[in-house]
């Protein structure tokens, strides 16, 4: 199956910032080129496999010590 094409919007409610900061962070993510992108005419478009690549590479893990002990 093709991966869907998101627009900015959609990107920004998948990373939970929609309701923060509207657009503003996946407009800056673009800007910075710091998450690949696709123009289709005048419009940008991510595609949901580079969001949910991004989020990975964005996951802090805890530390192996760090397991099964309270905070």
């Amino acid at each position: 199956m093709a991966d869907q094409l998101l627009d900015v919007k959609q990107v920004a409610v998948r990373l939970g910032t929609w309701e923060e900061s509207g657009e503003r962070f996946p407009r800056r993510l673009i800007e910075e080129r710091r998450i690949a992108y696709v123009k289709v005419g005048r419009y940008v478009r991510i595609r949901e496999s580079v969001v949910e690549a991004f989020i990975e590479a964005n996951t802090v893990r805890p530390r192996r010590s760090d397991l099964g002990r309270a905070a």
